[in-house]
């Protein structure tokens, strides 16, 4: 199972108690957070750091972490934002959060920060933290494994009756059809990328996919929908699925290397779930002597810096000049502002290299 590490865990705590009024002035001292919390003195530096990030605090050597108080006209303005993400400093995630941010500053705003590691108890606290904040105005939210039912939603239901408006990223749930969503156009994604190796001439298409995500299943859709348009039948076989816990395993104990191993001589390409997995692929095949692309064919989403690092390069689908960050950001300020809004699907454009 995917943790949250031990200072994101104390920063929560710092945070709620901070957002809620608990600390007066200043946090206890180091030392004193270190005894109370059973933690190394690195792992407090760490969670005192990501708060003075977020300007809740400010550290002066000598005495210690003083709590930021607003009192002039304007700061008294400043809107409180949350921003819940799976990860922070992961993947795609650094982009996304710079655009936040950007758009939050010109809205004379601060995010405040927090990761689920797409865990649902990480979420429920999560959550709790933010219903028990005296002032919130917004929330930014990408949704804990989207593609699973949800015991979190009475959660999300909460802050919805305390008239706090959630715009939800990447995914969103099923049980709460009215909330504003900025989503990628993932099933026409995954018929792009089936189009586009069919017009290369490859028929015998495999695929690896995500399942508890709605990202996964509907570029699964996409991908099982092209196969129907060209006549081929999806065969069980080829089609290879994970789960955000099974990831680690994927990615290192061989889960995968037998699957490839069964389907290199089947199959001529493969369409992978994001850059992460594909980049992992073509490292696979490079290992069993399989040539990519000029025996299996590999395509990805995201256009990360992982399609950019591997060796050859793994075409893949890109936002072009879209950010979801930005797309969701601005839709909650505008939002906020009484301005009407409605949800988004974000296209996928085709980044064409060496890998297919």
């Amino acid at each position: 199972m995917i943790m949250t590490t031990k200072y994101q865990m104390l920063a929560d705590i710092l945070r709620a108690g901070i957002l809620g009024g608990k600390f007066h002035k200043t946090l206890p001292t180091e030392q004193t957070l270190c005894e109370q919390f059973q933690v190394s003195r690195q792992t407090v530096r760490q969670a005192l750091s990501l708060l003075e990030s977020e300007h809740l605090i400010e550290r002066r050597q000598g005495s210690g972490s003083h709590i930021l108080e607003k009192t002039d006209a304007s700061s008294s303005q400043r809107l409180s934002i949350a921003v819940v993400t799976t990860y922070i400093s992961d993947y795609i995630f650094p982009s996304i959060l710079r655009e936040i941010e950007s758009v939050c500053s010109e809205n004379n705003s601060a995010p405040l920060l927090f990761a689920t590691q797409n865990q649902f108890d990480n979420e429920r606290r999560i959550l709790l933290t933010l219903l028990a904040m005296d002032r919130l105005d917004g929330v930014l939210v990408e949704g804990t494994k989207t593609g699973l039912p949800n015991p979190n939603i009475g959660l999300y239901l909460k802050l919805m009756e305390k008239g706090i408006p959630l715009v939800f990223m990447h995914g969103n749930y099923e049980q709460l059809p009215d909330t504003l969503s900025v989503l990628d156009d993932n099933r026409a994604g995954g018929r792009m990328l089936v189009e586009y190796l069919y017009g290369k001439g490859h028929r015998a298409i495999a695929g690896v996919f995500k399942y508890d995500d709605l990202q996964g299943r509907q570029r699964f859709s996409g991908y099982t929908d092209a196969l129907e348009e060209f006549d081929i039948p999806p065969e069980d076989r080829k089609i290879l699925w994970y789960s955000t816990d099974e990831k680690e395993r994927f990615l290192k104990d061989g889960f995968a290397e037998a699957w490839i191993s069964m389907i290199i001589h089947s199959c001529s390409a493969i369409v992978c779930y994001n850059d992460e997995i594909a980049a992992r692929v073509v490292s696979y095949l490079a290992r069993a002597g399989v040539s990519v692309p000029r025996d299996i064919a590999v395509v990805s989403f995201d256009n990360s810096p992982y399609s950019e690092m591997s060796t050859p390069r793994i075409t893949s689908l890109s936002h072009g000049q879209y950010n979801v960050g930005r797309i969701s950001a601005e839709m909650l300020f505008r939002h906020l502002k009484g301005e009407p809004c409605v949800s988004t699907l974000v296209p996928w454009v085709l980044s064409e290299k060496e890998s297919s």
